[in-house]
């Protein structure tokens, strides 16, 4: 560790995007905050981006905080909060400070699913943290449930809507009779879709979430390959005429659930589209917004909602998981 005992604790941001810059606002605005909470300053140390020279609104963010040293950004670095997205040079980032002992906070699901165990590996023998509660519906805390709150239960099954992109095209055409088409589109003007929306349309987003579920849920080690996925691509407006013909609603369901009493169990992974009463919780999730409902032998049923997706709503667990890796560097400071 290169923190200094009582002195601020330094934090790199890899990635200023939409979801970098509300990171990067909030540890500016909320410095006395945060200060407070943790009894040290959160030092902001810099920001590594790809093309200094691109125009970026920065609020209230210093623009000498930006650098395109991403690797000596890391190295002098306390704390590694990793939201640049992508499989590369993020997974060289991460494994950069997890092999220097220096805690990471990541967003980014794609990274955590293809390359998950490994880092994991890394950490453990370097004795650092990797957190991503953020990697999977944003805001809402169902890692933290999984690993925590149940800790002590037996997960039985995990389902859900876990992407907002495909949740918000879904909804369109169900409660506004919008053409298939049309509302991908739409979704693509309001920053729902990306450019290329194909990781959000072939489920290829929700997949890796269901997988880093499941890795949570039940220490298994799945993988992408694992999971039987369908996206939406190849649903038509006479798909969603029959369900609406039949009082049903179509949505994009991930699940997971124990196969046997095995142990380690054996766990079987989908992501597909599935027709719903629409008096059921899931049918009810309405535009951006996600659900995930928690089966096990002594909680029963458990169901979390709210905001899956977007800058706000991911920058507070990335904040979140910042603060307990923060209490750990503390605590290793002795």
């Amino acid at each position: 560790m290169s923190a200094v005992a009582g002195g601020p604790v330094r934090v790199a941001l890899l990635g200023f995007g939409t979801v970098g810059a509300a990171v990067g606002r909030a540890l500016v605005e909320n410095a006395g905050l945060y200060a407070g909470r943790l009894g040290v300053p959160l030092e902001l140390a810099g920001i590594a981006v790809r093309d200094l020279g691109r125009p970026r609104d920065l609020g209230p963010v210093p623009g000498g905080l930006l650098t395109d040293r991403a690797e000596e950004l890391v190295d002098a670095a306390d704390v590694v909060v990793e939201v640049m997205g992508g499989i590369e040079p993020a997974r060289s980032l991460v494994l950069r400070a997890l092999g220097r002992g220096v805690p990471v906070v990541t967003a980014n699901k794609q990274l955590i699913a293809q390359h998950g165990p490994h880092l994991h590996r890394v950490a453990d023998e370097h004795r650092a943290s990797l957190d991503y509660e953020a990697a999977v519906v944003a805001a809402v805390p169902v890692l933290r449930v999984v690993r925590e709150a149940l800790a002590g239960d037996r997960i039985t099954a995990i389902s859900g809507v876990v992407n907002g992109s495909t949740n918000f095209v879904l909804d369109q055409v169900a409660r506004h009779g919008m053409a298939f088409h049309h509302a991908v589109a739409r979704a693509g003007e309001l920053g729902y879709l990306e450019a290329d929306p194909t990781e959000d349309l072939e489920g290829l987003d929700a997949a890796a979430k269901i997988v880093i579920l499941a890795r949570a849920a039940w220490g298994v080690d799945v993988t992408l390959d694992d999971v039987q996925r369908e996206g939406i691509t190849g649903l038509d407006d006479e798909d969603f005429e029959q369900a609406r013909g039949t009082g049903q609603v179509i949505k994009l369901i991930a699940s997971a659930w124990r196969s046997g009493s095995s142990e380690p169990p054996r766990v079987e992974l989908a992501v597909r589209p599935v027709r719903l009463g629409a008096d059921h919780p899931m049918a009810q999730v309405r535009e951006g917004r996600n659900v995930v409902q928690i089966e096990s032998e002594l909680a029963g049923v458990l169901r979390l909602s709210g905001e899956g997706a977007g800058g706000e709503a991911t920058a507070s667990a990335v904040l979140g998981d910042l603060m307990g890796a923060v209490r750990r560097v503390l605590t290793s400071r002795g």
